[in-house]
């Protein structure tokens, strides 16, 4: 039996309609940590190596590679040594397979679960309020294409990962993948850039509302939880499972797919947002409803399409441009996309233009105290350092720092790198 430890202010209870969540028994402040969570298990996106340790996460330059693979990295000895018991569950696979060694995110975060769930006996710090056994998986609302990318899952576990793994059962891979499924989360960095994926066992109690009073953030391999809002003692605590950019049936649609309900926040009851979201040119001629719903069909098939091709998505916006605003959320999503693309291309005179045209309309549609607005804030700031335009640079910089010092806390890493970055240092 694995006692619960419990963790100070935060009580898990029945939250009516929603099943088990989160309340506080105590008041907490705007930018108040409320409780951190160490990952479970965790991976590092393949991408990200030679960058980034594998074990704690931290981005450095001079990272000590793995004698055998060459190809995980570590801070020094004792990263290595710590990460060993789930590394040497892939170092020889990846010197047999060499370049055929592609197992997803998913099939190496599972296989470090299950090597981890052998050798368990009592609960670990991840799990004060809720073991990872316990995780809701909504297997039984899973549609087939699901099911099969599951079974698809499974076949990876055993091709990549039978020599080092005893693996439990079929249907409890199932449920495990499920569990993975709905309770996984992208690590990512200050520019929400993902560096991999993991499991929170006690983060995965919070409730979704698109009117969140807490945000997850990360520092290292550890999530934190703080208040964007204040939020007196009894009161649930709620997250976004979603980006908030997008409109109230897009939101639905999003987490009926992936997590299996829907929200019936005051949001999406009002859905107050919504025309501020969808702006419309004031033309002579009045836009009919038939010609926004075609608009909105045509931008919702052209986001699935463009993301790679610039000429696209200015074709895309210029014609959306005929009956949407600048600041609708279509063409802000093609916008940014544009932006994402001037950037690999390195014309970063183009990805100031139209960062610029997303900055504004994201500080009125996101929360005050958003990833996005931070996350854009940075990138405006860098690019107008790279073109020599310094006081533009650290205004931007500087409007970054303010938010992260709420969602990330003061003494993060990403907060006083920054503030070095500003300084000149």
């Amino acid at each position: 039996m694995m006692e619960c430890e419990g963790i100070a202010g935060i009580e898990q209870f029945s939250s009516p309609g929603k099943g088990r969540g989160l309340r506080v028994s105590r008041a907490y402040e705007v930018g108040e940590l409320l409780f951190s969570c160490p990952a479970y298990s965790y991976v590092l996106s393949v991408n990200e190596r030679g960058f980034i340790c594998e074990q704690c996460f931290t981005r450095k330059k001079g990272l000590a590679k793995c004698g055998k693979c060459k190809k995980a990295f570590y801070c020094n000895v004792n990263c290595q040594k710590k990460n060993w018991p789930m590394h040497k569950l892939e170092c020889h696979a990846m010197c047999v397979y060499g370049e055929n060694w592609c197992p997803s995110e998913t099939v190496r975060l599972v296989a470090r679960i299950i090597a981890r769930l052998r050798h368990q006996r009592e609960r670990s710090p991840s799990e004060k309020l809720l073991l990872l056994r316990d995780m809701e998986g909504h297997m039984e609302d899973m549609d087939n294409e699901k099911r099969e990318m599951n079974e698809a899952h499974i076949a990876g576990l055993h091709h990549f990962y039978s020599k080092h793994l005893d693996f439990p059962d079929h249907q409890a891979l199932l449920t495990l993948l499920s569990q993975v499924h709905c309770n996984g989360f992208t690590v990512e960095d200050e520019e929400l850039s993902s560096l991999g994926l993991a499991i929170f066992p006690d983060i995965a109690l919070l409730n979704h509302s698109c009117c969140p009073n807490v945000i997850v953030t990360y520092r290292g391999i550890n999530a934190e939880v703080r208040a964007v809002q204040k939020i007196s003692p009894g009161q649930e605590i709620y997250t976004s499972y979603i980006d908030l950019l997008y409109l109230t049936e897009d939101r639905i649609e999003r987490l009926r797919d992936i997590y299996y309900f829907s929200c019936d926040c005051k949001e999406c009851t009002t859905k107050s947002m919504d025309m501020e979201k969808m702006k419309v040119r004031k033309l002579s001629d009045e836009i009919s409803q038939k010609e926004i719903r075609d608009m909105v069909c045509y931008a919702r098939n052209a986001m699935e399409d463009f993301r790679r091709l610039l000429e696209m998505c200015e074709l895309s916006i210029d014609k959306m441009s005929t009956v949407f605003d600048d600041a609708n959320i279509y063409i802000l999503h093609m916008m940014y996309q544009a932006m994402g693309i001037c950037l690999f291309m390195e014309n970063y005179d183009g990805a100031v233009r139209y960062g610029e045209k997303v900055m504004k309309p994201y500080t009125v549609l996101y929360p005050a105290y958003s990833l996005n607005i931070a996350s854009m804030y940075l990138k405006m700031g860098r690019l107008y350092m790279a073109l020599d335009r310094k006081s533009t640079g650290i205004s931007a910089l500087q409007k970054a720092l303010a938010i992260m010092e709420v969602v990330h806390g003061k003494d993060h890493t990403y907060v006083t790198e920054l503030k070095q970055e500003i300084r000149g240092e």
